[in-house]
């Protein structure tokens, strides 16, 4: 098989350069309107758009953000690998090849599907022993500016996604374990094309110059980044994953590595972090239950599974399409450019939804749910309730609500504060198992501090997870806010890695997920609402505009929307802003072709990613 990853590095080496670059969305149709820019933050930054043709193959399919990575998935799958293989397979070209999103050095979410159980991997990142709830708090006691406490060691969690991996792989790997990691180490010792999103990014990026580690590999002497098709080596990297090849999680969390980690996080001249040898020893991936709830669609009954806390994915999304099918708009399906009436009622029921997120959600090993259980905030008494305050006219404010006996008064709403970064796997293999991951180090770039042999170029990035906690640990009256730094704690995701089953057979039929921070949540329910409720395939869903917001205003992507459906938006009382929304999509779904039945796949024509298979 060695031999095999050889020839795929070789042959796909010098492929992605125009991978991106064409086809680029051509903005605003005519009669369509585009106010000034606005300042709203976006997890990453735009990089184009490229039309997806949409796949489907007939055994097995991989989706992924980049084509290298869900190639190599494709290889692992042909040489007789499970899904669980494939995913290992791609997350280290990943780290590799979209250093920006995802990587070793962060934490991951898992659902795996083997035909008959439905597993949730937690590889989330903790925080230091040594942490406390002032951790991003300055001198003055309030809170740091964001950019401030991303960059440098104060942000940087244990990682989580090897030991996840190997978990998982100890359950439903086929392959032996060292073989997964030769697609990543050819390409990391020969080289691969520089992307134009990943040209993209370092353009855009200033504070990973600072990091010599860092500079010295990404970019040229003069400042600027390697040209879009320049062979980038990363031998240090290659050295990296020699060892977790050989030796399992225990490379990477003991030992000299361990020690270089803590090192840097330690040891960074303007914003030193806590994590030591001991949290990376100590860390443990867990195994939860998924989050399940039941969803209509064409008159069929459905089963959505996704992440539970410490990811609010589930919770949100569910809630988001139990209160829209609660309205007068509930009955109209997402075939298209959703109009006004539709946005209006999707928008009120997801700022209800963020109100609850905002409260009540955090790690479930340190924050009790609602009424003692996460599917509280999803009974259908609930969402009755909730539904009723979803009137013709933009609620003022978006009221959390209280779900059975739940002390509302016990926990302070956690403040708005950015989310960024992440990446998102769909596989399907021959042996009938299915697994929606996705995969993080926050930030674009993380904390921007990279690890590897001080001997050798390169390495890999290390994760700013740590500032999704929230800043302000309590509110004026003293009250916790559920999701506060606290030793060891995960902190809260929007990760929602998702599958989809009929209720009635159990059948799985499709599995999605995407990268965006927050707005993952407002990503993933579009699309399921696109396939499930309009009826579209995958891709046509992926490509659907986007749409969302996340406390402040009603964002819709730039370009995409009428000036009428703007106008009208802003009658019903909301805030628009049109801005570009890159979200990183991937889907697979159970469908048909010539009366066979294939996986039919697709990817976001925002990033890079593409669908392979067989």
């Amino acid at each position: 098989m060695r031999a095999l990853f050889h020839v795929l590095a070789l042959g796909l080496a010098a492929s992605l350069a125009g991978c991106g670059s064409t086809g680029q969305h051509t903005g605003p149709q005519a009669g369509f309107y585009r106010p000034p820019p606005q300042a709203v933050a976006q997890p990453e930054a735009a990089s184009g758009w490229t039309p997806k043709p949409g796949w489907a193959f007939p055994r097995m399919a991989v989706a992924a953000a980049n084509p290298l990575a869900a190639d190599a998935g494709l290889q692992v799958l042909k040489a007789g690998g499970s899904a669980v293989d494939a995913a290992i397979a791609v997350q280290m070209v990943l780290t590799l090849v979209e250093p920006q999103s995802s990587g070793i050095g962060g934490g991951a979410f898992l659902l795996h599907h083997d035909g008959r159980r439905l597993q949730a991997f937690d590889g989330r990142e903790t925080a230091p022993a040594a942490a406390t709830e002032a951790l991003f708090l300055g001198g003055d006691g309030k809170p740091m500016p964001f950019i401030e406490a991303v960059v440098g060691g104060r942000s940087v969690g244990t990682p989580g996604a090897v030991a996840m991996l190997a978990l998982a792989h100890g359950q439903h790997g086929r392959l032996p374990w060292a073989s997964l990691f030769e697609p990543a180490i050819a390409l990391a010792e020969q080289g691969f094309a520089v992307s134009p999103r990943l040209h993209t990014l370092l353009s855009e990026e200033s504070a990973l110059k600072n990091d010599p580690v860092a500079a010295a590999y990404f970019y040229q002497t003069d400042g600027t980044p390697h040209p879009v098709g320049h062979v980038l080596k990363n031998p240090a990297l290659a050295k990296v994953l020699r060892d977790i090849a050989a030796t399992g999680p225990k490379a990477l969390h003991e030992g000299p590595l361990a020690q270089a980690i803590a090192g840097r996080v330690r040891q960074h001249a303007a914003n030193p972090g806590l994590l030591s040898t001991d949290d990376l020893r100590n860390y443990r991936p867990l195994e939860r239950e998924a989050l399940c709830f039941d969803h209509s669609a064409k008159g069929r009954a459905l089963r959505i599974c996704g992440f539970p806390p410490p990811s609010s994915g589930a919770v949100a999304i569910g809630q988001i399409l139990g209160l829209l099918a609660r309205t007068s708009q509930g009955n109209r399906p997402l075939d298209g450019t959703p109009d006004a009436p539709w946005l209006h009622a999707y928008t009120e029921a997801s700022r209800l939804a963020f109100a609850d997120r905002a409260l009540y959600l955090g790690d479930p090993d340190r924050v009790p749910p609602p009424a003692g259980r996460w599917s509280s905030l999803l009974d259908p008494a609930y969402l009755d309730q909730r539904a009723r305050l979803i009137g013709t006219q933009r609620l003022p404010q978006a009221p959390a609500g209280q779900p059975g006996a739940a002390a509302v008064m016990s926990w302070a709403p956690m403040p708005d504060q950015p989310e960024y970064g992440t990446s998102h796997i769909s596989i399907a293999d021959p042996f009938g198992n299915t697994l929606a991951m996705t995969t993080t180090i926050e930030s674009a770039f993380g904390a921007r501090l990279m690890v590897g042999d001080a001997r050798l170029p390169g390495g890999f990035l290390l994760n700013n997870q740590l500032t999704d906690f929230s800043f302000t640990p309590r509110d004026a009256q003293g009250r916790p806010v559920a999701n506060r730094v606290e030793p060891g704690k995960r902190p809260r995701s929007s990760m929602s890695p998702t599958l989809v089953f009929d209720k009635a057979t159990g059948e799985l039929l499709m599995s999605a997920g995407s990268p965006g921070g927050a707005l993952i949540i407002h990503f993933t329910a579009k699309t399921l609402l696109g396939t499930l409720n309009g009826g579209l395939g995958p891709q046509a869903a992926i490509d659907l505009p986007n749409f969302g917001s996340v406390g402040g205003p009603l964002l819709l992507e730039a370009g995409r929307f009428p000036a009428a459906t703007v106008q009208a938006l802003q009658g019903l009382g909301h805030t628009v802003s049109e801005t570009p929304m890159p979200s990183g999509l991937q889907a697979l779904q159970r469908g048909s072709a010539d009366g066979k039945a294939v996986w039919l796949g697709g990817a976001d024509p925002r990033r890079e990613g593409i669908v392979a298979g067989d």
